[in-house]
């Protein structure tokens, strides 16, 4: 029996790798012994790296293709060993194939939240998550930093520390980008590229090739998201309008409230007279004014109330507003508006600034006079 596995051994000449998975980076070539037969048939695949490695040592590196084992295609192993006119057979020497295909599917995202400051909306947390493809190109330098001994070496045994990687960058990418949280989303594309780009350089250090990175989705609490939304709709929103219709809304809830039969009138009666005021200004605004009636009393009508005052503000290079008088003074102590900041209502031909126009003036207190000279 053992004279039969001698002979075996003697006939097995082809050394090669058939992989079947789909996560296996790097394979050793199990021999016993790990001997080799002099002139035995190396195979390399498209899509494979061979690398022999003797008592430790890095040796010959094979591209794909088929070779003859011999001191003439092994001339680093052969100095290694010592062999200046050829070797006896077999050799002992460890063979790695080592998969250099794309890895698809790979997949990352934050474990704990991301603390990000936005100029907007201050301290936040996001999370984030994703894909990315990677695959290996430089086989010797994969073996001495990552892979080691281990002869069955798969995508889930480096997942982990490449995952680490990615969100860390990831991270220094949102900070480099200075984009507004609102507008992750719309630039997924380039952040994507920007990450990939910080993450190439110590992706090379392990030789793999980092060949795309997609960001799916980033998220936040859902109280800035809901904020976020609130103030896109203000920016298209007549302000007037959404306060008188806010009022309305509270005096209707106040109508309900179970406090006893007078309140609950009052408050009904209020609601009502609030949402008939609204339909009136919606009319109004709505439709061409109708010539007035002449009242049975002999007393004038009284004028109609003149429109309020609305202007629409630059700020931070974006149209926002309008808003009333009210709101513009509350802007103005909150140092969002300043004198030279641009303003426009309708019938104003162009933007211009604060202190240039006559209805702001008092937004910013009286100024007084010059000293008179002594």
């Amino acid at each position: 029996m053992g004279l039969f596995r001698s002979l075996r051994g003697e006939l097995v000449d082809i050394i090669e790798w058939l992989d079947d998975s789909n996560n296996t980076i790097v394979y050793r070539f199990e021999r016993h012994d790990n001997e080799i037969k002099n002139n035995a048939k190396l195979v390399v695949r498209e899509g494979q790296t061979a690398v022999f490695i003797n008592e430790g040592k890095l040796a010959d590196i094979f591209t794909p293709g088929t070779y003859t084992l011999n001191t003439q295609n092994l001339p680093i192993l052969s100095t290694l060993k010592g062999w200046k006119y050829g070797f006896d057979s077999p050799f002992k020497a460890e063979v790695y194939f080592v998969s250099t295909r794309n890895f698809t599917d790979q997949k990352w995202g934050t474990k704990n939240p991301i603390t990000l400051s936005d100029p907007r909306f201050g301290m936040l947390e996001i999370r984030a998550f994703g894909t990315y493809v990677m695959r290996v190109t430089e086989a010797d330098k994969f073996i001495t930093e990552i892979v080691g001994t281990d002869g069955h070496f798969t995508t889930d045994e480096i997942s982990a520390q490449l995952r680490s990687m990615v969100v860390t960058r990831f991270t220094d990418a949102v900070g480099e980008s200075e984009l507004p949280v609102e507008k992750f989303a719309a630039n997924a594309n380039e952040l994507s590229q920007l990450t990939k780009d910080i993450m190439q350089k110590e992706f090379n250090a392990y030789g793999i090739e980092l060949t795309k990175f997609l960001i799916e989705n980033i998220s936040m609490p859902e109280e800035v998201k809901k904020e976020i939304f609130e103030l896109s709709r203000l920016e298209r929103v007549d302000l007037d309008k959404l306060a008188k219709m806010k009022a309305a809304k509270a005096m209707e809830v106040a109508a309900g409230n179970e406090s006893g039969t007078a309140g609950a009138g009052m408050g009904m009666g209020m609601g009502f007279a609030m949402a008939n005021q609204m339909g009136q200004s919606f009319t109004q605004q709505s439709q061409p004014q109708q010539p007035a009636q002449q009242a049975p009393s002999s007393a004038p009508p009284p004028p109609p109330m003149p429109p309020a005052l609305a202007f629409h503000v630059v700020i931070n290079g974006q149209q926002m507003g309008p808003y009333d008088m009210n709101t513009l003074a509350q802007m103005v102590s909150q140092n969002q508006i300043t004198k030279q900041s641009l303003v426009w209502r309708q019938g104003m031909a162009n933007w211009t600034a604060v202190d240039q126009v006559s209805e702001l003036n008092n937004l910013f207190g009286a100024v007084p006079p010059p000293l008179p000279p002594q």
